[in-house]
């Protein structure tokens, strides 16, 4: 092998529309300089769906993948079967077609649990790739498409026991599906250098929370042999820690995220959407970001990097970004709004208890166990 090093880079949510290619102007020269490039494709993309195509989410318009230097997407998540069977089998075509790998979806269970292996540098990088956050239907069987999965369960208990009160909440992966998991990182480990787990989980749209469940299988796949966790669905940035020398990031936050249909909405009936919206998660879009209707915090997100040398994982750290007005991504220095976004995740991660800490080098942040 020799003294070989690659750079890998993990970025979070992408969903993509008409003329999505200028969305990835601001971090075009990053990812392109990288030598494998991961992202979380949210939402499929296919012509025999209405809503699909009226929102562009056609295959045509994953483009950005190739000419930013994708090498593979991670599928598995609660978006996938929003389009249906067709939605999966046209994505996949496509990716195939161009030779993007794509790991955590399938037209079956099998499919869908197949692992990847991305060779460079002759060093063997492998993925595989969970949904925890359902719905059910989202779930690949035997015979039809879906996500790879674990599935979780969420019981509810009475604070003070008082009736109506605040419940205090337990939430975990079922035996069953966590072992099948363990089972796989266990079948891969030999086949790769560097081993990640990616998972879609966690609790959507609320800063700092992680829930119980995020340590347990975060940490299972590390025990089972997993070298990285990387994370999606949330939508805001969680925290980072550090397991047996090891790290996982509990949420990337959105990369290019173009969503126009959740737009700020005009609609104050107590029924509609848009309400629900901000009681279920305190906010109400910012009408100055109408393709990007998030949280407020989740104007700050990160590129999880890694260093790779001879087959191990030596260095952790992230690229400091913050999503613009016009929904674009762009790469931070060590200046005025890197240190916010350093200032942020120093924020999050200690209010979540979690243990890694950060220290600027050159223009990226180092991660640091306490």
């Amino acid at each position: 092998m020799g003294n070989q090093k690659i750079t890998l880079l993990n970025v979070g949510d992408i969903i993509l529309g008409p003329d999505p290619e200028p969305y990835f102007s601001e971090v075009k020269t990053t990812l392109v300089a990288a030598d494998i490039v991961v992202g979380q494709l949210e939402v499929t993309h296919t012509k025999r769906n209405k809503q699909a195509v009226e929102l562009g989410r056609i295959p045509e318009n994953l483009s950005p993948l190739i000419s930013n230097g994708f090498d593979l997407v991670t599928m598995a998540g609660n978006h996938l079967m929003d389009a249906g069977a067709a939605g999966v089998e046209d994505s996949i075509e496509w990716l195939d077609k161009h030779n993007i790998a794509y790991v955590g979806a399938g037209m079956n269970l099998e499919e869908a649990k197949r692992p990847v292996i991305l060779q460079q540098k002759g060093m063997r990088i492998g993925y595989l790739n969970y949904n925890c956050v359902g719905p059910k239907n989202t779930w690949a069987t035997k015979d039809n498409p879906g996500n790879a999965y674990l599935e979780i369960i969420t019981h509810y208990e009475l604070d003070h026991e008082t009736p109506g009160g605040p419940p205090t909440i337990y939430s975990w992966a079922t035996m069953e599906t966590l072992k099948a998991m363990q089972e796989d990182i266990a079948k891969v480990r030999s086949m790769c250098d560097v081993l990640v787990v990616a998972f879609h989980k966690g609790i959507g749209h609320i800063p700092i929370k992680i829930a119980q469940y995020e340590q347990q299988v975060s940490r299972a796949a590390i025990d089972a042999g997993a070298d990285l966790v990387v994370s999606h669905h949330a939508h805001i940035l969680r925290g980072i820690e550090v397991y047996k020398g090891k790290t996982i990031y509990h949420g990337l936050c959105n990369f290019v995220t173009w969503v126009p249909l959740l737009a700020p909405s005009e609609d104050k009936d107590p029924d509609s959407w848009a309400m629900r919206r901000i009681e279920l998660f305190g906010f109400e879009p910012d009408p100055e970001y109408p393709t990007y209707p998030f949280h407020p915090e989740a104007i700050y997100t990160i590129i999880a990097k890694c260093e790779i040398e001879n087959g191990a994982i030596v260095q952790t750290s992230y690229l400091p970004c913050i999503i613009d007005k016009s929904g674009k991504p762009i790469v931070l220095g060590k200046d005025e709004n890197g240190q916010k976004v350093f200032d942020y995740m120093d924020k999050i991660t200690r209010k979540a208890r979690l243990n890694a800490r950060f220290e600027w080098l050159g223009d990226e942040i180092i991660i640091k166990e306490q």
